[in-house]
């Protein structure tokens, strides 16, 4: 097994955007109590703090999350940090691991 020289930030929809999603998307069906696939993004590997990664991300991942509901940038809210801590639920860690043989790819 590999080591990934990444930590990452692991997002999980609660139920505030749920409500929005099914607002702005008809066949979004879900609530935060259903077993829902979070995201995971990787970051740097080494960090002291999680509020300082957090706030530097934060705007990328909240819209990266509403994209995938919605291609109208009017739908979507203005990312604020009070409203990305109320919409997901954030996991930070910096152990990533590859358990598979072939490399790894990367799109821009």
């Amino acid at each position: 097994m590999k080591t990934v020289n990444r930590g990452y930030i692991l997002v999980e929809p609660k139920q505030a955007f749920c409500e929005w999603a099914k607002l702005n998307d008809e066949d979004f069906d879900f609530d935060e109590t259903d077993d829902l696939e979070g995201s995971l993004y990787l970051i740097e590997e080494e960090f002291m703090e999680y509020e300082p990664l957090i706030e530097q991300h934060f705007k990328k991942i909240f819209l990266n999350e509403c994209w995938a509901i919605v291609d109208d940038e009017e739908a979507i809210p203005k990312p604020t940090l009070e409203l990305f801590m109320e919409w997901f639920k954030v996991r930070i860690g910096g152990s990533v691991f590859d358990t598979q043989k072939t490399d790894l790819l990367a799109e821009d």
